[in-house]
């Protein structure tokens, strides 16, 4: 059940679910229409990958430190985003610790929270998701089915969630359900999620 809010409260958003599911889609909508920043588990670890030292400290941790850390660094960047009065998305494969982590981290700043759950329950929709893709984050990787379906093996989905928003559906239905359910206390500015139209990712031409 979606929580309850006031609009005089900044918000945290949290965005999670397994690659290629539409997180960033929905993350990018929702920091439009709250005029809020994204922050993203990706780009945020990207910065760390042009330093070796860093990356070996990383893999030597038990268990590797790389989710510790990233969710580590944004929620700092959270926290200073929620003092400022400011609304703020967070969009990456966030587990339950991780939702955890968030929803505590909302109540000790004042804020409310909202975690939505993007899925896709089509296995052949979510690999055309998948392959191809290319989400143009420097020094980051991209991902292969392999990967993807490796991950789906060992998810444990999260179960504190507000909203759940399934890929198979259209982008524009699935955008009218977050501005009409989990967003709905909050004043929103005038965006494609307003108007419950789709709102495309903007990705970098491919090189030829």
């Amino acid at each position: 059940m979606t929580r309850t809010g006031s609009s005089s409260k900044p918000l945290l958003v949290l965005v999670t679910g397994l690659p290629g599911t539409g997180k960033s889609t929905v993350a990018a909508a929702a920091a439009e229409a709250l005029g809020a920043a994204v922050l993203a588990h990706d780009w945020a670890m990207s910065g760390l990958r042009p330093y070796p030292g860093l990356q070996a400290a990383l893999d030597a941790m038990a268990p590797s430190g790389h989710r510790e850390v990233g969710w580590s660094v944004l929620a700092a960047l959270a926290r200073a985003q929620l003092r400022r009065g400011s609304s703020v998305v967070l969009d990456g494969v966030a587990r339950r610790a991780e939702v955890e982590q968030c929803r505590g981290l909302a109540t000790e700043e004042g804020a409310s929270s909202v975690v939505v759950l993007t899925r896709c329950s089509d296995l052949a929709v979510h690999r055309s998701r998948i392959d191809g893709r290319a989400r143009g984050i420097p020094n980051w990787y991209e991902l292969d089915w392999s990967h993807v379906e490796r991950a789906i093996a060992s998810w444990d989905s999260p179960t504190d969630v507000d909203l759940e928003l399934d890929a198979i559906r259209p982008l524009g239905e699935n955008l009218e359900l977050l501005r009409d359910g989990a967003l709905r206390n909050w004043d929103l500015r005038a965006s494609e999620l307003t108007k419950g139209k789709a709102v495309p990712l903007r990705r970098p031409p491919k090189l030829a």
